[in-house]
């Protein structure tokens, strides 16, 4: 867990470094984060659907999918009355924020260290819902077209794209159907180079922060209700509806993940203050280093 973490953190170094030493210009980060989102990250979400699901786990994997809907729905609820007194740009990232974690990249490994293969099989269903809501609500957040231009571009955004292929895969791997060795390795390799080119975009938008002003209150604050409050109002309800321990323990660890990374790539492309949002990334990123060994602990993982 702790390895994975201090990973982030040097790619975020390379990004850092590249920028502020005019190897990777202002141009340069807009063009490398519009690669990661029309590409690389529509591949990483193809990739992540390609799951066997056995039968006898439907029932559980229905479970993790609807305590997944029930979390996204208490993120919205947060939403409503929370980041009211920021600014529209930074009310915008830290609602993005909030809805979105980066359970993607991180949960799914981390998961799987903590409870085993079957825990990487939840997380892969627990982030169905979360990836919806992502390049939906999510996207939404920082587009500002008419009603039926919104829903276009989400439609036909290639994030959301990937999901309906993603899921296409999933169900047609339970009937045997798979892709073509060629197809799926091209699709993989263009979806590894996902966390090291994010977090490397993200470093160089970092390259225009102040360090004085990261650890401000707001970002503090965010990282409060993001690593700890979050999971621990989740953590209450699953017990209260006395979920499967397992499948609870899964959505609860995978409900303490630090802010997005697509946060500051979305900030960047829709010019929504992307560098307060890479320090909404950075800063809980950060923190995320000592709340998640300790929500493991309190889940008994």
């Amino acid at each position: 867990m702790i390895n994975l973490q201090i990973e982030i953190f040097l790619l975020i170094v390379v990004g850092l470094i590249l920028s502020k030493t005019g190897l990777m210009s202002s141009l340069t980060r807009k063009q490398l984060t519009k690669i990661v989102l029309t590409i690389v990250l529509p591949c990483s979400i193809i990739q992540s659907f390609e799951i066997d699901v056995d039968h006898d786990l439907i029932v559980s994997c229905i479970m993790v999918f609807l305590v997944s809907v029930m979390t996204q729905f208490v993120y919205w609820l947060f939403n409503c009355f929370l980041w009211k007194n920021q600014s529209l740009a930074r009310r915008i990232n830290l609602q993005y924020g909030t809805m979105v974690s980066n359970a993607g990249f991180m949960g799914m490994p981390l998961a799987q260290g903590v409870f085993g293969d079957i825990g990487l099989l939840y997380a892969s269903i627990f982030l169905i819902p979360q990836r919806v809501c992502m390049w939906s609500y999510g996207l939404s957040l920082y587009t500002t077209s008419r009603k039926q231009d919104l829903i276009k571009n989400v439609l036909f955004h290639p994030c959301i794209i990937a999901i309906f292929i993603g899921v296409l895969l999933m169900i047609g791997r339970m009937f045997g159907f798979v892709l073509p060795e060629a197809l799926d390795d091209t699709i993989g390799a263009i979806a590894s180079c996902n966390t090291a080119l994010s977090m490397i975009a993200i470093g160089g938008i970092l390259s225009d922060v102040n360090v004085d002003d990261v650890f401000d209150k707001t970002t503090l604050f965010y990282s409060m209700i993001r690593l700890i409050v979050l999971p621990l109002v989740l953590l209450g309800i699953v017990r209260f509806l006395n979920i499967d321990i397992l499948v609870a323990n899964v959505c609860v660890l995978l409900s303490g993940m630090p802010a997005a990374s697509t946060t500051a790539m979305l900030a960047q492309t829709y010019d929504k203050d992307p560098v307060f949002s890479s320090k909404l990334v950075f800063v809980s990123t950060l923190f995320s280093l000592f709340t998640l060994p300790l929500l493991s602990m309190l889940l008994g993982g």
